[in-house]
């Protein structure tokens, strides 16, 4: 069974950085693509980056393009979202998610497996 467990999130200042992180285990880590979502109550998941399995390609919401990297250690069977310059709007759970296909697309839908979320809170 492919089991995803994030980490990494917390209570920073506006401005700040964090570094999540996702381990998965019980699954071909190599062969995923990954991404980060996040979640506000009351709205719908927004994907935030993805990443393919060989790290050749990455995508990013608009919303976090210039602040948020994507990468992954395949040797770790993990994938980082580094996040810098955070903004309050920010403040989200955040889930990581795999998937078998890279389309460049970061859909809820086509995610397969997910993580049971680390929250991120920013105050201003």
């Amino acid at each position: 069974q492919v089991q995803l467990v994030e980490s990494g999130g917390g209570s920073v200042q506006s401005g700040g950085s964090l570094r999540l992180s996702c381990v998965v285990s019980g699954g071909t880590f190599n062969t995923y693509s990954m991404a980060w979502f996040r979640h506000v109550p009351g709205m719908g998941r927004e994907g935030v980056a993805a990443i393919s399995s060989r790290s050749g390609f990455t995508n990013f919401a608009d919303s976090v393009k210039g602040r948020f990297t994507i990468s992954r250690d395949n040797a770790k069977n993990t994938v980082y979202l580094q996040m810098n310059s955070l903004k309050p709007e920010d403040t989200a759970m955040y889930y990581c998610a795999a998937r078998t296909m890279w389309t460049g697309y970061i859909r809820e839908t086509d995610f397969r497996y997910w993580g049971q979320g680390t929250q991120v809170t920013v105050s201003s």
